[in-house]
């Protein structure tokens, strides 16, 4: 399926979508750190190389954005021209449908729970999910919780490598799309979504 990667506004975040334009604006900057690394797949290299970010847009993301993938570039209203972070979703599972990462910085703040609230609300609407896989790795608690907040159901663990190697298993977590419009009767977050079409130009909760 075909459908252009929409350009996402929240509450204190822009999602832009992302491309190579990106990797001067504090991606590699913010990414190459062990502190956030640790908690992915092994797929990542460590030590990160200078090239890693070019590389991964270039060879993973680009050739199925808007096609098989859809990523973002998480930017605070406050400071555009920052990346702190990303966030995708891919079809294919592999076999979760979503991955992201936010500079250390920022964490405590409720900023990934803002971004995936808004990336989870063009999967059901704009991008034609039934449902989602998600996954962590087991023991990564911030991780987590963004999952269980949201209603997704754990199915279980089942064993996987990460950069950490105290890591040896992950979570996998099902999210499906009934689930998700019931939580949207509660919940206070909302986003404007600004697709290459007028439909669905906003996913808001109950408080909106």
């Amino acid at each position: 399926m075909r459908y252009p990667t929409p350009l996402i506004h929240t509450e204190r975040l822009v999602l832009e979508p992302l491309t190579l334009d990106h990797v001067a604006r504090g991606y590699q900057k913010n990414f190459a750190d062990y502190r956030v690394i640790r908690h992915l797949s092994a797929a990542v290299p460590w030590p990160y190389p200078e090239d890693g970010v070019t590389l991964f847009l270039e060879h993973v993301v680009m050739p199925g954005q808007g096609e098989t993938r859809w990523d973002w570039a998480i930017c605070l209203k406050s400071c555009p021209d920052e990346i702190i972070g990303s966030v995708g979703i891919w079809r294919p599972g592999s076999p979760e449908n979503r991955g992201f990462w936010l500079a250390h910085d920022h964490w405590g703040k409720g900023l990934m729970a803002e971004a995936t609230f808004a990336t989870t609300c063009a999967a059901f609407q704009l991008l034609d999910f039934e449902q989602l896989v998600l996954s962590n790795a087991l023991g990564n608690e911030r991780s987590r919780r963004v999952k269980a907040r949201i209603g997704a159901e754990l199915m279980g663990t089942a064993p996987a490598s990460f950069v950490d190697p105290a890591y040896t298993e992950h979570e996998l977590w099902r999210l499906r799309k009934d689930t998700w419009q019931e939580y949207l009767t509660r919940s206070p977050m909302s986003c404007e979504l600004v697709p290459a079409s007028p439909e669905h130009p906003s996913c808001k909760g109950e408080q909106e």
